[in-house]
């Protein structure tokens, strides 16, 4: 690997064990092997590199959404046994000991101290909708327009996140895959029912 790459996976190291306010650039030079100029080199600043460090964490982690490598995901696509059986698979990863989730936590409440960084994330969230739509309705992700990106994604992520400060939160009442599903079925219902 090069300084650049051995730069994003110290960054990641750094932020499993440090998180991101903790993480210096010191840290990452010494868990990279690097020096402190590759840093402004390659990333521009420690945190622009962090977050970078950061969304590759969140692709690995969503690799998982799919149930990893060559799994066959349930249900027809758009069903609520697809729903279940992906948001199954996006619970386990929040349930796992040492889940990365609670950094995005730190991530979201940091977001006016670091404008570059939440600006960056801000673009990756529609991509990570789409990367939802893609699976939720097993189309590739070059076929799910902008507009189907940004309403129906938006609702998976706003989904996503809201899991994510509920596991952080409280793990214990936290909702599972079952009773969102339940959730879902039941909104479905009510808004198919003349009233």
């Amino acid at each position: 690997m090069g300084h650049r790459e051995d730069l994003l996976e110290g960054a990641k190291r750094c932020l499993l064990e440090k998180g991101f306010a903790r993480t210096t650039a010191r840290d990452i030079v010494k868990e990279s092997g690097t020096n402190l100029a590759s840093i402004g080199y390659h990333y521009g600043s420690k945190d622009a590199l962090l977050a970078q460090a950061y969304l590759a964490l969140v692709e690995q982690t969503s690799d998982a959404f799919e149930g990893g490598a060559g799994a066959v995901i349930g249900g027809e696509p758009g069903s609520l046994e697809r729903f279940r059986a992906v948001f199954s698979n996006i619970v386990a990863t929040m349930s796992e000991p040492g889940s990365m989730w609670g950094l995005g936590m730190e991530i979201m409440t940091m977001g006016d101290k670091l404008p570059e960084v939440r600006d960056q994330l801000a673009r990756a969230q529609r991509e990570g909708g789409r990367g939802m739509v893609s699976l939720m309705m097993s189309v590739p992700e070059a076929d799910v327009s902008d507009e189907t990106a940004d309403t129906v994604g938006a609702l998976y992520m706003t989904l996503i996140t809201g899991l994510i400060a509920q596991w952080n939160f409280d793990p214990k009442s936290a909702p599972d895959a079952a009773q969102l599903t339940e959730g879902l079925r039941q909104v479905l219902e009510g808004v198919r029912k003349p009233r």
